[in-house]
Formats: structure tokens, sequence, C-alpha cells
């Protein structure tokens, strides 16, 4: 991964973030002060914060058609008391 050759041959997806990340801990005297590079590169490989607010989305999405059918429902038995 961090070799910088792709699957395709080429430079690698995340080959950018690496070589930053790379610079700042060579640099930096505490790995603390490169934590943002890391998580820069960790989410370009693992893509873990994506999945997570795709989740969220998707539930949320979910939620809401829950509960419009769930007013549909009590809609019709309302309008079926009335006729």
């Amino acid at each position: 991964m961090a070799s910088g050759w792709g699957i395709t041959g080429n430079k690698g997806r995340c080959y950018d973030f690496w070589i930053d990340f790379s610079d700042c801990m060579s640099r930096c005297r505490e790995p603390k002060d490169c934590a943002l590079l890391r998580e820069d590169y960790l989410e370009c490989l693992h893509h873990s914060k994506e999945f997570q607010r795709r989740n969220r989305v998707y539930k949320e999405e979910q939620r809401k058609l829950r509960a419009a059918k769930g007013e549909a429902k009590e809609g019709k038995h309302v309008d079926a008391a009335h006729a």
C-alpha cells in the first residue's frame, strides 16, 4: 500500500496521503502532531467515516419511511371510522 504502486501498476489511490503522513512523521516531535494526516490516510484506505455516514443516512431514510407508513396507516383507520 505504501509502496506507491496501485493494482493497475499506476500510483496507488492513497499514496499521496501516505507521503504527506510519512513526511510529517519524519519531521514532527510528537506523533500526535500528525494525527489529522494519519486520519486522512486511514480514511483513504478503509473509508470508515464514509461508511458510517452512509449508514446514518440509510437509517434515517428507513426511519422516515416507517413513520410515513405509520401515519398513512393511522389515516386509513381514521377515514374508515368517519365513513
